[in-house]
């Protein structure tokens, strides 16, 4: 799997909510902060968003802490940031 070019990174990010290009380590990424209001409630986010995941068989960096969730999503093996990462974050946003 190809990384997206700037252009396609670009739009694809247009048609998101809250999700921001990041530096993930060797690739770029994309990432949003969730407001959970408390640490159980964020617990049962990423739950959420690890069932997603599994189905997807992509799996986002995840920093759980109160009151907040961070993902971070970009396609290691590719990578960069790939179609998958954009289709798992509009998922996630649909949660």
């Amino acid at each position: 799997m190809k990384p997206l070019s700037e252009d396609d990174i670009r739009e694809a990010l247009s048609t998101l909510d809250g999700w921001k290009l990041v530096d993930a380590g060797n690739a770029r990424g994309i990432e949003k902060v969730f407001a959970t209001g408390n640490f159980l409630k964020g617990l049962a986010f990423v739950t959420k968003v690890a069932v997603l995941a599994e189905h997807a068989d992509h799996h986002p960096d995840v920093m759980l802490s109160y009151p907040r969730v961070k993902l971070t999503l970009t396609t290691h093996e590719a990578g960069g940031l790939t179609e998958k990462d954009f289709k798992l974050a509009g998922e996630i946003d649909a949660l």
